[in-house]
């Protein structure tokens, strides 16, 4: 098949497959599909709650559709049958993991399931979802196959590559990173290859088989994840010798070959996800990857160590901690942008309100109805400039927590713990 005949299939309209869609829909017939109905209405509408569409390029590919009668351009639909008139589908449904963080397949399952049900001989079904190395083949493709009763790299084929989106960066966006491709054949490879090459601006890196390609989305955020918890251990240190992490880590810097990670909430969609399939795909074959999961265990230590820090902090003030108001600033996972998926900041919350704290959030990025779905917890609409605080907690580097007044809260008696090391530092009783 040529390129210019693909027919392309989005299915998931989140974070990641929103933005690929938009961009594919400028050169190819392509359906934005997504189970869930409200979406579709909401981008048929021009509108995106991620904040990640390029709206304007939105309108471009979905009034191309209409101008070509369908030949080029962007539709979205949640009606399965749609998707029967595409050759090419690339899945980018979510990969959580459960309470026990084994990876949770079952979105990804389901939408295998679901392409099993319309994918016909010749078609290319894609993955760009988080897996561990060896899911595609071992897990997605028995479903295909026994949903189509087609025979894998003979009737249909799949690829593999990786997301690279980083919600709220509007510097590096789809078509400026460079993107891991990979085929379950040769020629398939080259056909993923083209595909996305026409799309991005630095191109992409072409792995020798899809494995690879799974594992190194696994490994960038792994690498991450210990990253960032050498940091956190050197925090959680630094605080009993009772100096200043940050001050070490500039002191530090000042070599040319050290790398100015810093301490902090490890949540969101990737970094604290990612390790997890990696850890479980190695103890499937018999290894226990005990550097992994111990980063794990330090990230995950985290919001503990800010709740105790800042009660701690209270009782040498002489607050009481039963009763006493705390003000969260922040709830998304990272700055300037809504994403809410996995934040820690709640578990700070929770740790404050089992020793009887009365918690206050605020985050003027974050959407109340999905704060209050996902994690059963009220959003502050504005903060009453009347009511005192005996703690604030600025979790999150919004840049409209920047000019808060921390110094009026601070007059008042309250301990203000810096968790982003953003605050002026005359103003700060505690940094991470």
């Amino acid at each position: 098949m040529r390129l210019n005949e693909s027919k392309i299939a989005v299915i998931g309209l989140g974070y990641v497959g929103l933005p690929l869609a938009i961009e594919f829909g400028k050169k190819y017939s392509v359906c934005g599909f997504d189970v869930n109905q409200a979406r579709v209405e909401e981008l048929g509408k021009g509108e995106d709650r991620t904040l990640e569409a390029d709206l304007i390029g939105m309108k471009q590919a979905t009034d191309l559709c209409k101008d070509t009668n369908g030949e080029v351009g962007l539709y979205f639909t949640a009606d399965v049958e749609a998707l029967k008139q595409c050759n090419t589908f690339i899945v980018t449904v979510p990969t959580p993991i459960d309470e026990f963080n084994n990876p949770d397949l079952r979105p990804l399952l389901k939408a295998s399931a679901m392409l099993g049900k319309v994918i016909k001989k010749g078609d290319l079904v894609i993955y760009e979802s988080t897996v561990y190395p060896g899911c595609t083949e071992e897990d997605c493709v028995p479903v295909l196959e026994n949903e189509s009763g087609l025979r894998f790299n003979e009737d249909f084929f799949c690829g593999y590559s990786p997301e690279r989106i980083n919600p709220g960066d509007k510097v590096n966006t789809l078509t400026k990173i460079k993107k891991i491709t990979s085929g379950s054949t040769p020629e398939i490879a080259d056909r993923v290859d083209a595909l996305y090459n026409s799309i991005l601006e630095n191109g992409t890196h072409r792995a020798p088989n899809m494995k690879t390609a799974e594992a190194a989305k696994a490994v960038e955020n792994a690498q991450r994840d210990m990253n960032i918890s050498f940091m956190n251990e050197l925090a959680l240190i630094c605080d009993r010798v009772g100096i200043d992490t940050n001050d070490v880590i500039e002191a530090a810097g000042s070599k040319w070959n050290f790398l100015k990670y810093r301490p902090g909430l490890v949540g969101g969609h990737c970094i604290s996800v990612d390790p997890y399939y990696l850890a479980h795909k190695a103890k499937a074959l018999g290894y226990n990857p005990e550097v992994i999961l111990s980063g794990r265990r330090v990230n995950n230590s985290i919001a503990k160590f800010i709740a105790d820090k800042t009660l701690k902090l209270m009782i040498q003030s002489d607050h009481k901690i039963k009763g006493a108001n705390v003000l969260i600033l922040g709830v998304t996972f990272k700055e300037n942008c809504p994403d809410c998926r996995n934040t820690k900041v709640i578990d700070v919350c929770t740790e404050l309100e089992e020793f009887g704290c009365q918690v206050d959030l605020y985050d003027p990025w974050a959407e109340p109805q999905v704060v209050a779905h996902e994690y059963g917890k009220t959003l502050l609409t504005s903060i009453n400039p009347n009511k005192k605080y005996e703690a604030v907690i600025a979790c999150v580097a919004h840049d409209q927590f920047k000019t808060f007044d921390y110094a009026k809260y601070k007059a008042q008696g309250a301990i203000i713990f810096d968790v982003k090391n953003f605050i002026d530092r005359s103003l700060v009783s505690a940094r991470l």
